[in-house]
């Protein structure tokens, strides 16, 4: 039966829209019943929020605070949002209004590299040893509590109990040759530890610096393309972080 169908329907009448006269076509396309309806109910909802808003203007109290006072104003009668701006250091604010995403990627890489040079070469003893220590011994009474010894526990030497690392036992320290080294070589050494110390802290402030100046730029690169909804701001940018963003999820074909 529905092919029957079919044979009748391809010899019916085509019926077609009614189609704009000659004399108004100056006016654009003829406006059918559905863009009507779709006219009349976008008309319809824009009076009622309208509508709402009168109403609310009508009810606010100007005496009567409420928070979002301090993030928005009113400028000739409109309301404004504040918008606060990202909290960077000077240095890279004048790093990023100078330069591009490039050079900054290469000082980062730079600074990233001679980190770990400076860490494979100090090995960060004093650091370990500054951490302290909770190992837990354990005993069989309060007397033996009483007469603890712990440099004759671990067999060491008493000076170097304050280690967590090189801290070898008394029978190893009997075969070392320890050689003659003045007060001041020690005092030299010390002193140049020390300053590469400095060196590699101040290296690593400046790589995170770099690395929050990098991720700033990423971001308003691609906050510059064109999308159909803006994204929202999760949090600001500060001299430790990048502004972090919600991007509506968007389904690629």
């Amino acid at each position: 039966m529905s092919s029957w169908k079919k044979a009748a329907k391809s010899n019916q009448k085509v019926h077609r829209e009614r189609a704009q006269p000659s004399a108004r076509q100056h006016l654009g396309l003829l406006e059918k019943k559905k863009d009507y309806k779709q006219r009349a109910r976008d008309r319809n909802a824009k009076e009622t929020t309208l509508k709402l808003l009168r109403k609310r203007a009508l009810n606010k109290n100007p005496d009567e605070f409420y928070h979002h006072m301090i993030n928005s104003k009113i400028q000739q009668g409109e309301h404004h949002e504040i918008e606060k701006g990202d909290e960077f250091t000077k240095d890279q604010i004048k790093l990023m209004q100078t330069q591009d995403l490039k050079y900054i990627t290469m000082k980062r890489t730079m600074e990233a590299n001679k980190i770990h040079r400076l860490q494979g070469q100090l090995h960060m003893t004093d650091v370990v040893n500054e951490t302290p220590n909770k190992h837990i011994f354990f005993v069989e009474d309060e007397q033996e509590a009483n007469e603890f010894d712990l440099a004759k526990r671990l067999d060491t030497h008493p000076d170097l109990i304050g280690r967590r690392s090189n801290r070898p036992r008394l029978k190893d320290l009997e075969k070392l040759k320890l050689a003659n080294v003045s007060a001041e070589k020690i005092e030299r050494i010390n002193h140049e530890r020390g300053l590469s110390y400095g060196e590699l802290m101040r290296r690593i402030d400046r790589e995170k610096e770099l690395t929050v100046a990098q991720k700033t730029l990423e971001i308003r690169r691609i906050l510059k393309q064109k999308r159909a909804l803006k994204p929202k701001l999760v949090t600001k940018g500060t001299p430790h972080q990048a502004p972090q963003f919600k991007f509506k999820f968007e389904r690629k074909r």
